[in-house]
């Protein structure tokens, strides 16, 4: 069951792929017009998430349309799965995105290398909780349990089947007994409350909004989750079209990028206030004080790429079945913009 259903996701995304792909020749055209107007339009995705604050603080203070003046037509468009985002760059409809190091590694794979990480975003920014009547007390306890995770195959499923491996404990799936539940976060906050699953892991804000509703408590904070805390929550993703034709400006969006970082870790009260309204903009509600702040504790705002955490996730994502085979190091990654 477990084979068939990875199958089927597998089947539906390069079915998705190879359709959005065909229609790139229309994107191709529609893109020469933008640029024979004398601008080069730059289009980005994001999330409107606290793991991607680079990309909140630069729409809010328009750092590219300052860096770039004239030159560019620079447009914002917002996500709320990596999925979609996936197919909006195999569409031609994204130049550059901000996204999960799983979704990234899996574009990277089903389009042959097309799409490429170029930069680190935010390192952990996910827990693993238990709700507090679950009986739950240690990792092995989620033994015959209820598991959410926000979706599957991304890079919090994949932290669980990890911990889950080491533990001694499978999923029904896998002939186990631990059940997992993919589901919104907003929904997991909900089925929490109500007794519908035992335990989830999340990425922030939601680890900090579902911690101090009431009902639920740590079971592995941010650094007991994976690799000490040393893994991607976001990453930078470019197509390789648009870098092929404008290596001088993915340089320049990295600078604008690692100099937003820098403010970013620099002003970070000030930054809070700026990824709230963004979010808030986005959403049409802003985070409390203490939710924005614990989950900012929680992570780190980075632009260094832990290359070797990708790819173990990679081995994870092959040996689930996600994608068929792991791509070379050197096929994922450009760092270099010439």
């Amino acid at each position: 069951m477990k084979k068939m259903l990875k199958a089927v996701m597998s089947l539906v995304l390069s079915a998705m792929i190879v359709f959005t792909m065909a229609g790139c020749g229309n994107q191709e055209a529609s893109k020469g017009k933008e640029e024979d107007g004398g601008k080069t339009a730059v289009r980005v995705a994001y999330f409107p998430n606290i793991t991607h604050s680079q990309a909140l603080v630069m729409k809010n203070k328009k750092t590219l349309e300052d860096k770039w003046g004239d030159k560019c037509d620079v447009s914002w468009t917002s996500f709320n799965a990596g999925p979609a985002e996936m197919e909006a760059i195999f569409a031609g409809e994204i130049d550059l995105g901000y996204i999960g190091p799983v979704p990234a590694l899996s574009a990277n794979a089903k389009s042959n290398g097309e799409v490429k990480i170029i930069s680190n975003s935010t390192d952990a920014g996910a827990v693993l909780l238990k709700r507090k009547d679950a009986g739950i007390e240690t990792v092995k306890d989620l033994a015959g349990k209820k598991v959410a995770v926000p979706q599957l195959g991304n890079t919090q499923h994949l932290c669980l089947l990890n911990i889950l491996e080491e533990n001694g404990l499978k999923t029904t799936d896998e002939g186990g007994d631990v059940t997992v539940n993919a589901s919104a976060n907003a929904d997991i906050l909900n089925l929490m409350d109500n007794g519908s699953v035992d335990a989830a892991i999340v990425p922030e804000p939601w680890g900090t909004t579902i911690e101090k509703n009431g009902n639920a408590e740590i079971l592995l904070d941010y650094k007991e989750l994976f690799l000490e805390g040393n893994y991607p929550t976001a990453v930078v993703v470019v197509h390789q079209d648009f870098l092929d034709k404008h290596p001088d400006l993915v340089k320049e969006f990295i600078e604008a990028h690692e100099e937003t970082t820098d403010y970013i870790n620099s002003n970070q009260d000030e930054a809070m206030g700026i990824v709230n309204a963004e979010i808030k903009e986005a959403t049409g509600k802003a985070l409390s004080d203490d939710i924005i702040k614990g989950a900012f504790e929680r992570m780190t705002i980075s632009t260094k790429l832990n290359k070797e955490a990708i790819m173990k996730f990679g081995n994870i994502s092959k040996d689930e079945g996600f994608i068929d085979a792991v791509p070379e190091e050197s096929d994922v990654f450009t760092t270099e913009f010439n």
